[in-house]
């Protein structure tokens, strides 16, 4: 029997938890950049992703790369994951979700779906979708929202992850929450860094300006 921890006032059974991170986008809108490793404080963000997923006690990662695939590998080559190359990166994000969810072994009480591009997501940020996802009153989806901003990442139950391998359905679109509703367990909060990523190089120096903190593309032969 799995450990009992204590959260909200109850007690909740350990989950057995799986993570897909998206790493294969081209980086269109930042000039082919591979954004999962852009160096935030000279950790790529990649990393920062995987050790949060660490820290949060997740059982399995499942790393999909496409752009750039030889650089991003050879950046997590250290960690314990799976990796799964999707060759048809390019035709969206959707494909990428389904190519993780299929590489992952065995069934999960949950699964992340996590985006490599949001650089302040960190193992406090993960615990709190957990310890929603235990105490939500249905769906089959958690989604956090900040100030009406839909954001990332997201966490969904076995039935959902089913349902993706098994059709269409694609769960991870911006307006999954006004097309399947009941699907859903919408996680209202005021945490910023659920909504924090970074598309193009002005988020990054703005997100530089704001923080402080030092981010650096990756060398245009890293991302090739």
């Amino acid at each position: 029997m799995g450990c009992l921890l204590k959260q909200g006032g109850g007690l909740f059974p350990r989950l057995r938890i799986g993570a897909v991170v998206l790493a294969a986008g081209e980086g269109a809108r930042m000039g082919g950049v591979a954004k999962s490793l852009i160096r935030l404080q000279g950790v790529p963000l990649i990393n920062r992703q995987l050790i949060a997923l660490s820290g949060a006690g997740v059982d399995e990662v499942v790393v999909v790369t496409g752009h750039a695939r030889e650089a991003v590998e050879s950046q997590v080559q250290s960690f314990p994951i799976t990796l799964a190359y999707n060759p048809a990166y390019r035709e969206g994000q959707q494909g990428s979700v389904r190519v993780g969810l299929a590489a992952l072994s065995g069934n999960f009480d949950a699964v992340f779906i996590v985006l490599a591009d949001q650089p302040l997501i960190g193992t406090g940020d993960l615990t709190e979708l957990i310890a929603a996802f235990k105490k939500r009153p249905g769906g089959n989806v958690v989604v956090p929202v900040v100030n009406g901003q839909r954001g990332n990442p997201i966490l969904l139950d076995e039935v959902a992850r089913a349902q993706i391998l098994a059709s269409d359905t694609n769960l991870g679109c911006r307006h999954l929450i006004e097309r399947q509703p009941e699907l859903v367990h919408v996680h209202e909060t005021a945490n910023l860094r659920f909504v924090t990523d970074l598309d193009t190089v002005e988020d990054v120096q703005q997100l530089a300006l704001r923080t402080g903190w030092k981010l650096e593309l990756p060398a245009s032969e890293a991302t090739a």
